[in-house]
């Protein structure tokens, strides 16, 4: 009963902080005021604040994951309301997907490379722009660190719904589809959650990015290791 109340209150102080960081963006759209930022840096103070364990908060949190599956599955509603536009696009969404997949794997072997990182860390780094269950899987199976996966999954994200739009602004890039496809291919679920500002064609372009590259990345990963391997790095 104890740990049902504990859910409970750290699910209603989670919604309530993020719903305060959302109005706080509604009112002041800076982009470094990104709900989903603002809302992780406050929690994480608060919780060192009044000394709560990340065991204590995970109480809730565990069930706030299960959650997800379902959210992902409601992502098909704008898919198929844009299904017209998704059809007339397949050809650019598909190569535009699997180049972005290539970049942002063989980027990150090259950076890791450069910085003279060790080979676990830089499996870590490998899926970094995919979605948390299936960069954790990949890193695993390539014997990278899960944890450290899902740290860089999650600064990926951040990083791309942050400065994504103004960097896509900079190239003059200003059709909703490439918008789009750059957004869920780079940050996954919170690159797709910035897109839906930006119109639901981008939105809907983003939701298929985000799940083509867990899908073109399952495939390319042990390709990608094997070059590297077979280069001698």
């Amino acid at each position: 009963m104890n740990q049902i109340l504990t859910a409970l209150i750290i699910i209603a102080f989670t919604i309530l902080v993020f719903l305060f960081m959302k109005k706080l963006y509604i009112s002041y759209p800076f982009t470094f005021l990104t709900p989903i930022l603002t809302s992780t840096i406050v929690i994480v103070i608060l919780l060192n604040l009044f000394g709560i364990s990340y065991d204590t908060y995970m109480i809730g949190g565990s069930w706030m994951n299960q959650f997800l599956g379902p959210a992902i599955v409601g992502l098909a509603y704008p898919l198929y309301s844009q299904r017209k536009v998704l059809a007339a696009n397949r050809y650019v969404i598909m190569s535009g997907v699997f180049c972005g997949v290539l970049a942002g794997m063989s980027s990150g072997i090259l950076l890791a490379l450069a910085a003279g990182i060790n080979e676990q860390v830089l499996y870590s780094i490998l899926p970094k722009s995919f979605t948390t269950p299936i960069a954790i899987e990949l890193s695993s199976q390539a014997g990278g660190i899960p944890s450290m996966t899902a740290i860089f999954v999650m600064f990926a994200g951040l990083t791309g719904a942050i400065l994504g739009p103004q960097f896509l602004r900079l190239l003059k890039i200003t059709s909703p589809v490439s918008i789009g496809i750059a957004m869920g291919c780079a940050s996954h679920a919170i690159g797709t959650s910035k897109s839906s500002e930006l119109g639901q064609t981008a939105f809907s372009m983003s939701s298929v990015s985000m799940t083509l590259s867990a899908v073109f990345g399952s495939f390319l990963s042990p390709v990608i290791l094997q070059l590297y391997h077979s280069f001698g790095f």
